[in-house]
């Protein structure tokens, strides 16, 4: 060919200046004053990179993707979820059945003032007067509105409080023992469960149409457990005087808050059926009401005699 002419020449003499010299790996661009260490990183969390392409994360997989990648584990899963939740529902309905946990709120539905007024009710109830359950379109209100009502709160708190200040009494007398402290619980609880039943047998044998339920015998039986943690306490404090007296008072206490409470829910009834005052059925009523309101202060006094020397 033709020679090359001056031009070219020049030309190509710029061209050759102007390449950039590709730096191979490992060496620095002598140029460049630090060391360039984003490249390191980046070759480090490049593994981690999703290959999304052009260095973007990928996107999340959807539900269907998911459920395609392991079908067996996800049908598992969804399958055991709807099982609990059908579970949940059956023992929803049939909980009642057995713990009527519904009713049961009613019964601990208290307040601080009504607390302080039933304790006042249960030391002193002589200076109340009007003992009548007050209803709301034929169902009793809640026991914070009415101090007559029935609850659960105090009885529970005071059987707790006097199994405790049990455990402080034989503590005191050095006879402290878990099971000794587990025998006066459980013997507590033996009297109130054989309570309930005897005067459940006593209702039905003389045929009593009341709207006494069983929760409500537990109740009004529970209370005897404040007097009886006045009577030891009093007696860990001043002996066997303070004890005595304490005792005593709480246990007449009782026996004029039973007398008024059940009156009202057994003879009452009776006296709407129009049962003669004087009546065979109505005497029976009477005494029925007469021995479980005794039966308070002896329990009382059987169950804590032995707590102070």
């Amino acid at each position: 060919g033709d020679p090359p002419t001056l031009a070219s020449r020049v030309a190509g003499t710029i061209a050759s200046k102007r390449r950039i010299p590709v730096s191979q790996p490992g060496m620095a661009d002598p140029h460049q004053l630090f060391d360039d260490t984003s490249s390191a990183q980046s070759r480090g969390y490049g593994a981690q990179r999703a290959p999304g392409g052009l260095g973007y994360p990928a996107a999340s997989p959807t539900p269907h993707a998911a459920f395609l990648a392991d079908p067996v584990s996800n049908m598992a899963m969804a399958y055991g979820s709807s099982l609990a939740a059908q579970g949940k529902e059956l023992v929803d309905k049939n909980i009642d059945r057995f713990i009527p946990i519904t009713k049961l709120k009613y019964y601990f539905a208290v307040d601080t003032m009504y607390v302080g007024r039933k304790l006042g009710l249960l030391f002193f109830p002589y200076l109340h007067q009007d003992w009548e359950v007050q209803y709301q379109q034929d169902t009793p209100v809640a026991p914070r509105f009415d101090v007559n009502a029935p609850d659960l709160y105090i009885p529970a708190m005071a059987f707790i409080t006097y199994v405790l200040v049990a455990g402080l009494a034989l503590g005191t007398q050095d006879r402290f023992s878990p099971d000794l402290l587990g025998l006066q619980a459980s013997s507590a609880l033996a009297w109130l469960t054989l309570e309930v039943l005897a005067i459940l047998l006593s209702l039905y044998l003389v045929t009593v149409n009341t709207d006494l339920t069983t929760i409500d015998l537990v109740a009004f039986l529970g209370y005897k457990y404040v007097g009886m943690i006045g009577g030891v306490l009093m007696g860990l404090l001043f002996g066997k005087i303070g004890y005595y007296l304490v005792l005593g008072w709480c246990c007449v206490a009782i026996f004029v808050f039973m007398i008024r409470t059940l009156r009202l829910k057994i003879l009452a009834d009776a006296a709407a059926e129009g049962v003669p005052v004087r009546g065979a059925r109505n005497q029976l009523r009477m005494y029925l009401t007469m021995a479980v309101a005794a039966a308070q202060p002896m329990l009382m006094y059987w169950l804590t005699f032995h707590l102070v020397r």
